[in-house]
């Protein structure tokens, strides 16, 4: 219950006093990367073809592939015919051409090249559709319900389908716990094979947006204009989704004003106790108080205008009683603004203490005995 009341009235702060925004997709979201809220939604769950941006899973997929030891960036690999007949957006790659995966991320994440993208999900699962069941596994854990891929392009195929959140739910999974894609996505220009090849950035709010960090564009005559746009200004990320647009400057206006408006009434506050947390006696325990520390929670997404005005309360168990374990609840830090619950952050063990054993009690009453003498 109390939960529920707290995470009501956080949805109640981000909700009450920020200025409106309109957008002209028909399907649009707004999310925050840390903490993951939703600012802004437009039939967000419309069900509707993701064009090229289908390929925010096959970075993900490629990056856990580098984080696990499977591939490297150095990683060289062997265009197939396969990959080369791709078509649409792409490097023309050559059957048996070879270039690093460091190369091949740049190709897709800059001009997203088809055939590349292939390759890398060749190199990753075995064949592009053996890495199509890993994108669909991997969409399912992530909670994507209203996905379904059948290429790791984006290449218009019957079913081929997901939604504005769903595009946000994989954006954020790559920017969250992949941060290097950047190095990539940023790029506005650069070069492949000694400079023969010249890229050129589709995501143009890359150069003229404060911020960019990426991430991926797409579109087909069917698709129509798509964009998960990200930007980063004073340590929040945002993402923009735009599924449908009408055009392709309507689209990055979008995102760009979803963006804008997110920044201008939003901010991540790291919450930490103001004072610090006294250590809380141990009844039987091998020694004698533990130390509490800050549990999850800690970043609050909140309006700009209430930032300065959150309240603090802490609330301790008078004593815990051993064993404790590491991580057992030991009280609550509960932030409030004008007398509303906002969240509550667990204060729990940070270290463990074991119960005294009989040896260890026989000489406490000892000891105890002798400075009695």
């Amino acid at each position: 219950m109390k939960r529920g009341i707290a995470l009501l009235c956080a949805v109640l702060l981000l909700t009450t006093g920020a200025k409106a925004v309109e957008v002209a997709a028909p399907s649009a979201l707004l999310m925050e990367k840390e903490t993951g809220t939703v600012l802004f939604a437009k039939d967000e769950h419309k069900r509707l073809e993701p064009a090229s941006v289908t390929k925010i899973m096959t970075l993900l997929l490629t990056m856990e592939a580098i984080d696990g030891g499977q591939l490297s960036y150095d990683t060289m690999i062997t265009a197939s015919a396969h990959a080369c007949s791709m078509g649409g957006s792409q490097i023309w790659l050559k059957e048996n051409e070879q270039l690093s995966v460091s190369d091949m991320l740049k190709a897709v994440c800059v001009v997203s090249a088809n055939d590349c993208a292939v390759a890398l999900a060749e190199s990753v699962a075995g064949s592009e559709d053996a890495f199509v069941e890993r994108m669909n596994r991997r969409a399912a854990e992530l909670g994507m319900k209203d996905t379904t891929f059948k290429n790791a392009t984006g290449l218009p195929e019957e079913g081929h389908v997901t939604s504005a959140y769903d595009i946000a739910l994989m954006s954020r999974e790559l920017i969250l716990h992949h941060p290097d894609i950047r190095q990539y996505t940023t790029i506005w220009m650069d070069t492949l094979r000694n400079g023969e090849s010249q890229l050129v950035n589709t995501n143009r709010l890359v150069r003229f947006y404060e911020g960019a960090t990426g991430l991926k564009t797409g579109s087909t005559d069917s698709a129509l204009y798509c964009l998960s746009a990200t930007a980063e200004r004073d340590g929040m990320e945002l993402i923009a989704v735009i599924m449908k647009g009408a055009t392709s400057p309507q689209r990055f206006e979008d995102a760009q004003s979803l963006l804008s408006y997110g920044f201008a009434n939003y901010a991540l506050r790291k919450i930490v106790p103001e004072m610090a947390l006294p250590p809380i006696p141990v009844e039987l325990g091998a020694q004698a108080t533990v130390q509490p520390v800050l549990g999850e929670g800690g970043t609050l997404l909140v309006e700009k205008e209430k930032a300065g005005n959150l309240e603090q309360t802490v609330r301790l168990e008078e004593s815990a009683a051993a064993p404790v374990a590491l991580g057992d609840r030991l009280g609550t830090l509960t932030v409030s603004f004008g007398g509303e619950i906002v969240t509550e952050i667990p204060l729990l063990a940070g270290e463990e203490v074991p119960r005294v054993t009989y040896g260890q009690m026989l000489l406490r009453l000892l000891r105890t005995a002798c400075l009695a003498e």
